[in-house]
């Protein structure tokens, strides 16, 4: 296959394979129908700019929210999950949200943005071969993800059994670090959860299938509060069984999308059983993985260095607890940004392979907006509520007034976080044509030569 102009013109993500039913077909050609319009709407320049933005931002609401809508579910309510927990934690006490806070957001958000940030690298090739129709690829992709994330579990439960002492040698108090350590313990789980869960989930979004991982994490959330109630109140195993109960929540999303993985017809093309050349490539795959998660890391990680540092204040209970609160509604808007990253990364993806530069940008426009509204939406929420919003984790009144004090600051942080991570994809795709054409080059010598996408 070379690189001629029709190839170039090809979606580098399609939304679902031609071949797979009728129904999937007349879906495919729908949206395909609906890209070629949006782009012509945007290309008439006879018809005033004001008039072509009303059926163009209808056009591209209804291409976005089948993406959007599920994706930004997914992470709020994985979110939802460490938030929950954390919730019944600061019920026992102060002390015990502190731990919770430290242990959740200044030691599990170490592995989450690791894990996280190297399974997005599936992301990338499993489009890629997607688009190219190379649908034995996605499987071997997913596979060699998981086997470089358990590799890197490994190594980060050590970080976890020895979490005490590390944040001793912080600074951190004798009494929040031991209650910190006991809750991180039973989060040792969940960083194998994360290894399966990660290139699972990207794996399906490449190929625009979200609303099962969303109904699956759904359900899970359900049974998640049964268990936590149950657990911690009723079997009185507090800061330990709460972060137990959500270890195992996220193996139950691990084992619901694994099996509709191996079950769906969706994915009969792209999975086609576990195979050796999982552990082939695996150095090349490490540098794209690692490359994928810098970004993502340094961003997860001002939230954990912010709470370590609260924890080295005068009144480290009153500061970890304060700070937990406020970055836990942070983590709200974050998470449906990043949804909304997710959908945006379709599109886009879409858009320029098909040869649709107005589309694209539109898309990105649009995006960028629907967060930003988002943002400011629940910045005046928490301003109207910034005298109650602490009570729903706990029962201090001197947390209550610590939150309110820092309202305030976090109504900005979160309209300027909200769309930061929207706009972290214009970085990779708005190369424009040469990034398509590079790409589509690849994947032509790839299927020609059968060599892998990922090559020194």
């Amino acid at each position: 296959m070379g690189s001629s102009q029709d190839d170039v013109n090809q979606p580098l993500l399609q939304t679902n394979p031609p071949c797979l039913s009728p129904q999937n077909s007349s879906v495919d050609h729908r949206h395909y129908e609906l890209s070629n319009q949006l782009e012509s709407v945007l290309s008439n320049t006879r018809v005033p700019f004001v008039q072509r933005l009303v059926p163009a931002t209808w056009i591209e609401l209804k291409l976005l929210f089948v993406l959007a809508a599920p994706a930004a579910a997914v992470y709020l309510i994985n979110y939802v999950m460490s938030m929950f927990t954390q919730i019944f934690s600061g019920h026992l006490g102060n002390l015990e949200l502190a731990g919770a806070s430290l242990g959740n957001n200044g030691i599990q958000t170490f592995a989450y943005g690791i894990m996280l940030g190297m399974g997005s690298a599936v992301e990338t090739l499993c489009g890629q071969a997607y688009g190219a129709q190379t649908y034995d690829m996605l499987g071997i992709y997913l596979q060699r993800s998981t086997v470089l994330l358990t590799a890197t579990g490994c190594l980060i439960t050590l970080v976890y059994v020895f979490c005490k002492p590390i944040l001793l040698l912080l600074g951190e108090s004798s009494e929040i670090a031991s209650a910190a350590a006991l809750f991180v313990y039973g989060l040792i789980p969940q960083i194998f959860a994360y290894a399966i869960n990660f290139p699972i989930q990207k794996f399906l979004q490449a190929q625009s299938i979200v609303a099962p991982s969303a109904y699956i994490s759904t359900a899970t959330v359900a049974v998640h509060l049964v268990l936590t109630w149950v657990v911690v109140y009723k079997f009185g195993l507090g800061l330990l069984g709460a972060s137990l109960v959500l270890s195992l929540s996220w193996w139950i999303i691990v084992v619901g999308q694994f099996i509709y993985l191996v079950k769906s017809e969706r994915c009969k093309y792209t999975w086609a059983g576990f195979s050796i050349q999982a552990f082939s490539g695996l150095w090349e795959f490490f540098k794209l993985s690692a490359a994928s998660a810098v970004m993502l890391c340094l961003e997860a990680w001002y939230f954990q260095i912010l709470v370590l540092l609260a924890g080295l204040l005068e009144n480290p209970e009153v500061a970890l607890d304060s700070l937990s609160i406020c970055i836990t509604v942070l983590g709200w808007v974050f998470m449906i940004s990043v949804g909304f990253n997710a959908a945006a990364s379709v599109r886009v993806g879409n858009e320029l392979g098909a040869g649709h530069p107005k589309a694209a940008a539109f898309s990105v426009v649009m995006v960028t907006s629907i967060s930003f509204i988002i943002s400011v939406i629940v910045a005046i929420i928490v301003l109207v509520l910034r005298d109650v919003i602490s009570y729903a984790f706990t029962e201090g009144e001197v947390v209550a007034k610590a939150v309110s004090d820092m309202c305030p600051l976090l109504a900005v942080t979160l309209v300027l976080n909200g769309i930061q991570p929207v706009l972290s994809v214009l970085g990779f795709y708005f190369k424009l044509g040469a990034k398509v054409q590079e790409a589509m080059k690849r994947l032509g010598r790839w299927e020609d030569k059968k060599e892998p996408l990922l090559k020194d």
